[in-house]
């Protein structure tokens, strides 16, 4: 096929997937059943984690729960089965690939085949790059994304066998935007949306359709892992109304949920404004929180 067509055709496929995206607006999306489904969580002895247990219970979907704390994820699991879930825990350090490794054989040898991953875990220091020390930087990466991409090699070979399954990638706005004081964290993030855009992209080209990838992206949520977070943007999220979206974003298998959602319109302006107007927007939105400030003396 000549340019002149291949331009043509991308013309025509362009204008259809804007009518077909108008036209979405008046139509229900459809949404898969979570019944039934073998769900593993990472990262479920508290917040998000947590509360995302509980809404697939809700689902009547079956639950493994990893967590390093045991007694955070014994309750989260009581909960759960409260609720009528059928729940199995795992106490797991995600930052050791070996561990994450062993539970994984455990869950499918004992359980059975998981469909639907939620790699949640993730841990946060929050001060400047000179005053982060080394193993804070080392744990950021070892749990935010080699941690996801340990787990997810551990369960992907059954989903592309089966050409079924769900991958999620719990992220942050801090892998689209960059704030001051959490260099590393936010470096960690950039890499858990990469791997979440490569992944996608991948199963794509291997024919895997029926493998779908969701990720989540809230700005600062009210977990109490950063101190007093504040913005004028918009109030801080409260973990509910996060995993209210992260779970629509399931059932409609939707790849990016940016939590608020005008977040996708601010990562459009950072690319089409001049430097000096994004500095100015960013002074503007005074997006503030308490960070240990000062230089780390060498050593």
């Amino acid at each position: 096929m000549n340019l002149f067509l291949e331009l043509l055709l991308f013309l025509a496929t362009l204008l259809y997937s804007y009518l077909e995206a108008f036209v979405k607006l008046f139509v229900p999306v459809r949404r898969k059943s979570l019944g039934g489904e073998l769900v593993l969580i990472t990262g479920a002895g508290h917040g998000v984690g947590r509360a995302t247990a509980l809404e697939f219970a809700k689902h009547q979907s079956r639950l493994v729960l990893w967590d390093i704390n045991k007694h955070g994820v014994e309750e989260t699991a009581a909960e759960c089965q409260k609720l009528g879930a059928t729940v199995q825990t795992f106490v797991v350090d995600c930052s050791k690939r070996e561990e994450i490794y062993s539970a994984a054989d455990k869950v499918k040898k004992d359980i059975g085949d998981v469909t639907i991953l939620v790699n949640n875990v993730g841990v946060i220091t929050a001060a400047d790059f000179l005053s982060t020390q080394d193993h804070q930087i080392e744990r950021m990466f070892e749990v935010n994304i080699l941690g996801h991409m340990w787990t997810t090699r551990a369960f992907l070979p059954v989903m592309m066998n089966n050409n079924y399954g769900h991958i999620v990638t719990v992220a942050s706005a801090a892998g689209h935007f960059v704030t001051p004081f959490m260099v590393a964290y936010c470096s960690s993030k950039f890499a858990a949306v990469g791997f979440h855009k490569a992944l996608t992209e991948e199963l794509s080209a291997l024919g895997k359709n029926g493998i779908k990838t969701t990720c989540l992206c809230p700005v600062f949520i009210n977990t109490g892992f950063v101190k007093n977070p504040s913005t004028r943007l918009g109030k801080i999220l409260e973990i509910e109304e996060v995993v209210q979206a992260l779970m629509e974003g399931i059932v409609t298998n939707h790849k990016m949920v940016f939590v608020p959602s005008n977040q996708s319109i601010a990562l459009l302006l950072e690319r089409v404004f001049p430097e000096r107007a994004l500095n100015l927007l960013k002074k503007m939105s005074e997006v503030k929180f308490d960070a240990v400030i000062g230089q780390r003396s060498a050593q």
